[in-house]
């Protein structure tokens, strides 16, 4: 085709090829993007270290970290260890057991980076979250501008990322979540652009001709090794390294990356290009994704298998347990707890101890069963629990059901600064909650997304409707156990892709001062202005801040927020 349906002439290869980042000053982009995660990171360090206790599941994060830092290992801990912590007392805590734990060990490696820089305190355990928290605006920054070509919508971006509150409170928090969400931004933004490589690799065959250069009956290019392509496979392993729900991402990316190639091929001219690009660019990229995930997800586990011999002597014989219930599969007065493998330890438990190479294998295989007792108590062992801030998938971009991490009640009149009405109190609470006017945009951009992906063809849509649904979807199957709404913190980035995208189909493409073009600035710049204002109404109850009960109210929109 020389022409589009509309009667445009379709550009060369070469020109659609062409990544739209490199039409705008680099250092431009550069500069505006360290700013704005420079700003980030103040917002996000600020008064890091307090409230000065453990805060929501900092309480098993913390200390596993500082276990894996000194002992090599996740030890067992004695019931006063958080008390003793606070108090600045390290030893006496730690038992010589290993821990069960149900999350891979990156993210706790990287806990343990800031506990060893700053020491064991809440500073020390929160300021690598700080840190990840602040490169996830800086990578937005770049991808967003990857994406448009445009450093005014990159920096929308991250200013976005930068004011959403839910990532500011989990940067602010020794969890896993903002890891996750690092990683998978970082392995998402090498892909894009890998797709760019590619393509401009791809121009270079044809503008060079020969047997590699595609056209009607040929193949297309043979590329054999791509950096980017690897490089997203390094994130990909490091993210399911830190949770297991990355590996949906990584399985969707894998398929989307398998269709981009099939359209580059087409573009060249090369017929059938899906089955074509399965066989010359399915199997590279399953070695790069897939391969190199794995390797790389085993090889943090080295700590474990370095001390596999512990976990065989204690913990091969300790598979969750599994409550049955007539009804609904959950324990009442009187069901019996039916235990997995009751009498059964694990094969190497029993097995003399090898060397060499023979050690790593049976290492390795005792990992293989410490991750089926994992699964076990994810898929069956918490289906039966409650917890006061669980929450339905369904509702999670609408902010249905936030979580309390932190909260100190009756504060009275005089203490602390408190100056409330008579017969009233002050509070402090910490509370993981996005911005609502960002994310509330964010969940119709993500449907408008979808129409245009599907009706205009744009691929950008695409890759954030695939990067969002497929870190909720499978959410959505697996709602029997509690589930919290931060787990959305992986979903929010490419929300906000999506938003941004939205916000320059607003804009409009022509940058000539139009009556378009100002109509759209208007509406843009006003609803980034929003997402600040809004963002600085509920700062204080992200950062402990103190509130008199009126304030405090002021802020709780919905009686599920309490």
């Amino acid at each position: 085709m020389s022409r589009t349906a509309a009667g445009d002439v379709v550009p060369p290869a070469r020109e659609r090829f062409r990544p739209l980042a490199r039409l705008e000053d680099p250092i431009v982009g550069w500069t505006a993007a360290v700013a704005i995660a420079v700003l980030a990171f103040v917002l996000r360090v600020w008064h890091l270290g307090t409230p000065r206790e453990f805060e929501f599941d900092e309480t098993y994060y913390a200390k596993d970290a500082w276990s894996m830092l000194n002992h090599g290992y996740v030890r067992g801990y004695v019931d006063s260890a958080n008390d003793r912590i606070l108090d600045g007392r390290t030893t006496g805590i730690w038992q010589r057991d290993p821990s069960m734990v149900v999350h891979p060990e990156v993210g706790k490696w990287l806990i343990a980076l800031g506990e060893k820089a700053f020491g064991m305190d809440p500073f020390g355990w929160r300021i690598a979250a700080c840190v990840a928290g602040s490169l996830m605006v800086l990578v937005m920054c770049r991808l967003a501008r990857r994406l448009t070509g445009s450093t005014l919508l990159g920096c929308v971006a991250g200013l976005l990322l930068c004011f959403d509150g839910m990532m500011l409170v989990l940067s602010r928090l020794a969890l896993l979540d903002i890891f996750l969400a690092l990683f998978l931004l970082l392995a998402a933004s090498c892909l894009v652009a890998d797709r760019d490589w590619t393509r401009r690799r791809f121009a270079d065959r044809v503008d060079a001709g020969g047997v590699d250069a595609g056209g009607i009956g040929g193949w297309g290019p043979r590329l054999w090794f791509r950096p980017w392509l690897l490089t997203a496979g390094i994130w990909f392993g490091l993210a399911c390294g830190t949770k297991w729900s990355a590996a949906y991402a990584l399985a969707a990316f894998g398929v989307l990356v398998l269709f981009w190639n099939a359209g580059a091929r087409r573009s060249i001219g090369v017929r059938w290009p899906l089955p074509k690009a399965t066989v010359l660019d399915g199997v590279p990229a399953f070695l790069h994704l897939v391969v190199v995930a794995l390797v790389v997800y085993v090889a943090s586990w080295t700590g474990w298998l370095v001390h596999a011999h512990e976990y065989e002597q204690h913990l091969s014989s300790t598979q969750y347990t599994r409550f049955v219930s007539a009804e609904d599969g959950c324990t009442k007065k009187g069901d019996v707890i039916v235990k997995l493998d009751d009498d059964k330890r694990w094969p190497t438990a029993t097995e003399p101890d090898a060397s060499g190479p023979g050690e790593l294998v049976q290492s390795l295989r005792s990992l293989w069963y410490y991750h089926h007792d994992v699964y076990e108590f994810h898929t069956h062992f918490l289906n039966c629990s409650k917890h006061i801030y669980q929450s339905d998938p369904g509702g999670w971009l609408l902010l249905s059901r936030p979580v309390g991490v932190n909260v100190e009640n009756d504060i009275k009149p005089g203490s602390q600064g408190c100056q409330a009405p008579d017969g009233s109190n002050c509070l402090r609470e910490v509370l993981l909650i996005g911005t609502p006017v960002l994310w509330w945009a964010g969940a119709l951009a993500l449907a408008y997304a979808v129409v245009a992906w599907v009706l205009r063809r744009d691929w950008r849509f695409g890759f954030a409707v695939v990067g969002a649904l497929s870190m909720w979807l499978p959410w959505q199957l697996n709602d029997q156990r509690p589930i919290f709404s931060f787990y959305a913190s992986s979903i929010l980035p490419f929300t906000i892709l999506a938003l941004t995208l939205t916000l320059g189909q607003i804009l409009g493409p022509d940058r000539s001062p139009t009556p378009r073009r100002t109509i759209g600035t208007i509406i843009a710049g006003s609803f980034v202005v929003l997402v600040i204002l809004n963002f600085a109404w509920f700062w204080p109850i992200w950062t402990n801040g103190l509130l008199t009960k009126s304030e405090w109210f002021d802020r709780i929109w919905f009686s599920r927020w309490v």
